[in-house]
């Protein structure tokens, strides 16, 4: 054999190695990022369950409140419309602003509660509020859990160089949870009442 074939043929089968390689690293940079959005989806699935639980008692809740508070119309309606963008939202990200939107005029509505002594005191008030506090700890753990798949996928759709196959790709930036800023904001707790 020609020794100038031998080179050109070892020079093309190291070459046909390199780009395979560089080949099999990309698909798995790629399945890598598959797996992750997958796994934001999954965790989402959970968020929304808990979203859907804390949906399902706020009816009850606000039945028990207009007994006591029927003048509060204003907030009784802003839990509704919270409700009904929470119930048509057709993104993640809609779904984050509707739930935000509930977690709002729930805060406003327990601040109304506070007013009525004898409504803190009702039996099926306190198991409504026990069952509430007990999704929306649910609700904070499983919030966690998602921004912590975001953070991960995030992570890894920018660093170098699986930012070219999350690019090639079209593996966009998913939201965080993030809490809305009044819920950030301390009560101000008065025992002079």
């Amino acid at each position: 054999m020609n020794k100038g074939l031998i080179i050109a043929l070892s020079v093309f089968g190291a070459l046909l190695l390199v780009m395979g390689g560089a080949f099999m690293w990309a698909m798995s940079a790629r399945n890598s990022l598959v797996n992750m959005d997958e796994g934001i989806t999954g965790q989402w699935s959970q968020v929304e369950n808990q979203l859907q639980r804390r949906n399902d008692l706020i009816p009850n809740l606000v039945s028990s409140v207009k007994g006591y508070a029927a003048h509060e119309k204003e907030i009784f309606e802003n839990i509704a419309d919270a409700r009904a963008r929470m119930a048509g939202a057709k993104t993640r990200e809609e779904s984050i602003a509707a739930a935000n939107a509930v977690s709002s005029a729930l805060s406003r509505l327990l601040l109304v509660v506070e007013n009525y002594p004898v409504l803190k005191a009702d039996q099926t008030f306190l198991r409504l509020m026990d069952e509430l506090a007990g999704t929306e700890n649910r609700i904070s753990v499983e919030r966690k859990r998602y921004n912590d798949a975001v953070q991960q996928y995030n992570a890894a759709r920018r660093r170098f160089p699986t930012n070219f196959i999350a690019e090639i790709f079209g593996f966009k930036e998913a939201a965080y949870f993030k809490v809305p800023e009044e819920a950030k904001a301390v009560p101000k707790v008065d025992f002079e009442k």
